[in-house]
């Protein structure tokens, strides 16, 4: 059997779960979830989990893990899903990881390198340099890590400042501390075949889904979070829906602008992550039914 795995990425509303369902039914493959909030117990209809009857066709792992309230990160994402695949594949089974969260999705293919941490000081006279003159960062960047610059558009300010930060603090560049983490990383090989949707029709089902969330209990789910303990400060319940619509539920939004803020929110969270898998030149990119009938 092909132990090849396949990652099926794409943003928010694109179609992964029906093309997962499609492609682990006709390769006899288990699901992997890579979705950084559908890894919370009780967080269902606000992160368009599949379904009950969906996660009973074929098995799904690295769903509802931890409680609302537990720190989860792309680390530990990637130990857990690490330990999943290699179970999946000890049982001769193949092995398609799903989701959109590309840090989870690098974690997990080449790790995440232990550079330097943040130093506030050095990224304010960085930012402030910038200001001052527009392109700096980036021609800075070009002479000391030009692996690394390439990849950064001029106006990429956060990533250029990191870059430059860990050069300046460690005295290596980015590049070498991505190539260091990549060779003590697990060794899993993967293709990642991206599913592409029209931008208006992609932000018009997003729009659409937004509304049948809350039609299809989003406000209820909430309560019952909260009721049990939960509160909306947590990070997991400042996530795209239950922040606008725990607003509303508040009083502090008229149930109109929260939906709006909502699918506002999920537009913006869906093009970030067009342009972080358009990045990766490896991702092969499909008509969402022409993902569903991929060969095995």
């Amino acid at each position: 059997m092909d132990s090849e795995i396949v990652a099926l990425v794409g943003p928010t509303g694109s179609g992964k779960t029906a093309v997962s369902l499609e492609l682990a039914g006709r390769w006899d493959a288990e699901i992997v979830n890579c979705d950084s909030r559908q890894v919370f117990r009780g967080l269902d209809i606000g992160t368009a989990k599949p379904t009950a009857a969906e996660r009973a066709r074929v098995p799904h792992h690295l769903f509802d893990v931890v409680d609302p309230d537990a720190a989860f990160d792309a680390a530990r994402y990637a130990a857990l899903a690490r330990a999943a695949i290699a179970d999946i594949q000890s049982r001769g089974r193949r092995v398609l990881v799903v989701g959109g969260s590309g840090l989870y999705l690098r974690a997990l293919r080449v790790g995440l390198f232990p550079g330097p941490g943040a130093d506030p000081a050095l990224r304010a006279r960085l930012i402030a340099e910038e200001e001052a003159t527009p392109g700096a960062l980036h021609a800075r960047l070009t002479a000391v890590d030009p692996a690394t610059a390439a990849r950064l558009a001029a106006r990429d300010r956060v990533r250029l400042v990191r870059a430059l930060e860990v050069f300046e603090t460690s005295g290596r560049p980015l590049s070498e501390w991505h190539a260091a983490s990549r060779a003590a990383a697990s060794g899993l090989t993967m293709r990642l075949v991206g599913l592409r949707v029209p931008r208006a029709a992609l932000y018009a089902r997003l729009d659409a889904r937004c509304e049948a969330m809350v039609a299809g209990g989003l406000l209820e789910e909430i309560r019952a979070l909260w009721a049990r303990g939960y509160p909306p400060e947590l990070p997991a319940l400042r996530s795209i829906g239950y922040r606008q619509m725990g607003a509303y539920l508040r009083g502090e939004a008229a149930l109109a602008a929260a939906l709006a803020a909502m699918q506002r929110a999920t537009r913006q969270l869906a093009k970030r992550q067009m342009t972080w898998f358009r990045a990766d030149p490896t991702v092969q990119w499909l008509a969402p039914g022409a993902a569903a009938r991929l060969p095995a």
